[in-house]
C-alpha cells in the first residue's frame, strides 16, 4: 500500500491516499485517481464510494469536466480537507488552494493533462518493476535564478511538474529526475522555445553571495550551479516536453517548428541541456523508456526519456549519489 499516513478524520486507507493525491495534484478525475490508487480493481466503484463519503464529511468537492463528451467527475480538496492532510505532516505544505471557479475554469484540461503525464510514468513503472508512485511528481515548483541577459532581476522557472523516478536494473537502483512541460497547443512555438531558454539559463546559473550591512567578510566565490544543491543527480534533469490537444499531424509539425526555432537560437545551440519532445498519446502507449522522444536540439534520431539513442540503450545509467 503506497504512502501510509495517519488517517485524517476517520477516512480509510484509500480515502486517505485520495486526500494526499488531491492535495499534491490539486484537481484529479475519478478515473485518474482509480489508476493511481486502485488499479488492481477492475472498476472504480469502491473508490467512488470513498470519494462520496469524503464529500459528505466536507473534505472534498467535485465538478463536472468541461471537455465535450467527457462525463468523468473531477475532485479537489476543500479547506478542511487540505488542513486534514497538512495535519499529518507527511507532505510538503503547498499554499495553493483550489476553488470551484478554478476547478471549472479554463486551466482544467491543462491540469488534467499534467496529471495524465505523471500517470504514464506510474503505469509503466509498475509494468517494468521500477518505482514511481502517485506522489512522486509535484506540479509547479518554482526555481529562482538570474540570467545575464536580464542583470539584477530575479527570475522564476516553473515547470509544469518535477518528477522523480527510480529506475531498477538488477541490483542497480538509479534516481532520475525529469522536468516536464505539458503543451496543449495553447501557446505559440516562440513561447514554448522561450521556456527552453529559461531552462538553459537555470542550468548555468551560479548564485553569488550578496553583501549586507556591517563589515564585509572576504568574498567567497561559488562555482557550483544552483541546481546541484537541489537535485542529487550527477547531471541536470532531463527536460521533457509533452504535446497534446491536437491531431497527430499538427503535433508533428509543432515538433519540427520547435526544433527549427531552437536550432536558430545561439544560446540554445551552445547549451548542454538535454530536452526531448513527444506526445501524450505516445507516452501513454509506449512509456518513457521507449524511443518516443525527439531531441529538441541536435540530431532528430528518436531517444528515450534519458536522451539515449538506439545504439546506447543497453549502456548502464550512472548512479545518483547515495542519500
Amino acid at each position: 500500500m503506497p504512502y501510509p499516513t495517519p488517517t485524517p478524520m476517520g477516512a480509510n486507507d484509500v480515502g486517505q491516499q485520495a486526500l494526499n493525491a488531491l492535495y499534491q495534484h490539486r484537481l484529479v478525475s475519478t478515473q485518474q485517481l482509480h489508476q493511481m490508487l486502485t488499479p488492481h480493481h477492475t472498476r472504480a466503484e469502491y473508490l467512488r464510494r470513498q470519494l462520496h463519503m469524503l464529500r459528505e464529511r466536507g473534505l472534498v468537492e467535485r465538478v463536472g469536466r468541461r471537455a465535450h463528451g467527457q462525463t468523468d467527475l473531477l475532485w479537489w480538496l476543500t479547506e478542511p480537507g487540505a488542513a486534514a492532510v497538512e495535519a499529518t505532516g507527511l507532505l510538503p505544505q503547498r499554499p495553493y488552494r483550489m476553488s470551484p471557479e478554478a476547478a471549472a475554469g479554463p486551466l482544467q484540461e491543462h491540469t488534467l493533462a499534467t496529471v495524465e503525464t505523471g500517470l504514464a510514468f506510474v503505469t509503466h513503472a509498475r509494468i517494468l518493476g521500477h518505482e514511481c508512485g502517485p506522489l512522486d511528481w509535484s506540479p509547479e515548483i518554482a526555481h529562482t535564478y538570474r540570467d545575464e541577459q536580464r542583470p539584477g532581476e530575479d527570475l522564476r522557472l516553473i515547470p509544469d511538474a518535477v518528477l522523480n523516478y527510480i529506475h531498477v536494473s538488477g541490483q542497480t537502483r538509479t534516481l532520475l529526475t525529469f522536468m516536464i512541460e505539458v503543451d496543449r497547443t495553447q501557446m505559440t512555438i516562440a513561447r514554448l522555445a522561450q521556456k527552453l531558454h529559461a531552462y538553459a539559463a537555470y542550468q548555468r546559473y551560479v548564485p553569488q553571495p550578496t553583501g549586507g550591512r556591517g563589515p564585509r567578510p572576504p568574498r567567497r566565490t561559488i562555482t557550483a550551479p544552483a541546481w546541484r544543491s537541489r537535485y542529487p543527480s550527477q547531471s541536470f534533469p532531463r527536460v521533457l516536453l509533452v504535446l497534446t490537444g491536437a491531431s497527430p499531424e499538427r503535433l508533428e509539425r509543432r515538433v519540427a517548428d520547435l526544433r527549427s526555432l531552437s536550432a536558430a537560437a545561439p544560446v540554445l545551440a551552445a547549451t548542454t541541456l538535454r530536452a526531448g519532445v513527444t506526445t501524450l498519446d505516445q507516452l501513454r502507449e509506449h512509456g518513457p523508456f521507449s524511443r518516443i522522444f525527439i531531441p529538441v536540439l541536435g540530431d532528430a534520431e528518436p531517444v528515450d526519456a534519458l536522451m539515449r539513442p538506439a545504439q546506447s540503450t543497453a549502456q548502464p545509467i550512472a548512479k545518483a549519489p547515495a542519500a
